[in-house]
């Protein structure tokens, strides 16, 4: 791979300050110490942390109309994408949800060793989150990889998103069929997908899609529903040609 550093100013815009740098490395660094005791994640060479985890977090950019001033990141893991967007917005309120203690953890060390402001690491499911008055349709931006198909994702993240702002969803190649099935829920929970973006970029192994979901009305209470019903029992659309039509300018045929 060439310098990551050079292809996220060429495709992303994103010229990368000295601090920034220094941030990032240490991320790396710590990363791939704390991966040999624990399992954080299961990239574990430096060339596939600066694609996979950095770049790849950096092309959520892509999907903002404006810097947030407050971001949601569900499903965090060790911190990705939510901590190469704070290095690039540090002024942005960050909030990381993680589930799993130990990864959590490790986004707590990460904040303590760089000495961010303003973040807020909850080890935590994303349907209690979403209770939380402190969180509920609270932020500018609500963004996660792919750790649940789309419509799970949806449920997760619309009821922690502002009226007017956004969901982001980092999908592999499946994503243009996972917004179909994720229409209905999105609909519910008071959005509506705008955009899909591809991700193919010259110098970067691999592709994939980044969704983007307007946040158009309150979400009902209902939503999301208990813990682990999203997962286990996904509202699907039923009519999928309905969505394609819909959706028809959003990915080939």
């Amino acid at each position: 791979m060439k310098n990551w550093i050079e292809l996220a100013e060429k495709h992303l815009g994103l010229p990368l300050s000295d601090l920034q740098r220094i941030q990032f490395q240490v991320l790396q660094d710590e990363l791939l110490e704390w991966n040999e005791k624990i399992n954080l994640t299961a990239i574990r060479d430096a060339e596939g942390i600066q694609e996979r985890h950095f770049f790849d977090s950096l092309t959520c950019f892509m999907g903002f109309d404006k810097w947030p001033e407050s971001l949601i990141d569900v499903g965090s893991g060790a911190g990705f994408p939510g901590f190469p967007i704070k290095f690039v917005i540090p002024e942005m309120r960050l909030t990381l949800v993680e589930s799993v203690e130990k990864k959590a953890n490790f986004c707590r060390h990460i904040v303590e060793k760089l000495g961010l402001t303003d973040v807020t690491v909850l080890s935590k499911r994303a349907e209690e989150v979403a209770r939380m008055p402190a969180h509920r349709e609270a932020y500018d931006i609500a963004i996660a990889r792919a750790v649940a198909p789309a419509a799970t994702l949806a449920e997760y993240l619309l009821p922690l998103v502002k009226v007017g702002g956004r969901c982001l969803m980092q999908k592999g190649t499946r994503g243009p069929l996972e917004i179909l099935e994720a229409g209905k829920i999105i609909d519910l929970c008071g959005g509506e997908i705008t955009e899909l973006l591809r991700l193919n970029f010259d110098g970067i192994e691999g592709e994939g899609n980044l969704i983007i979901i307007e946040k158009l009305h309150h979400t009902p209470k209902e939503f999301p529903r208990a813990v682990g019903t999203p997962a286990k029992k996904p509202i699907l659309t039923s009519d999928d040609e309905k969505y394609r039509e819909v959706f028809k300018n959003l990915f080939d045929e």
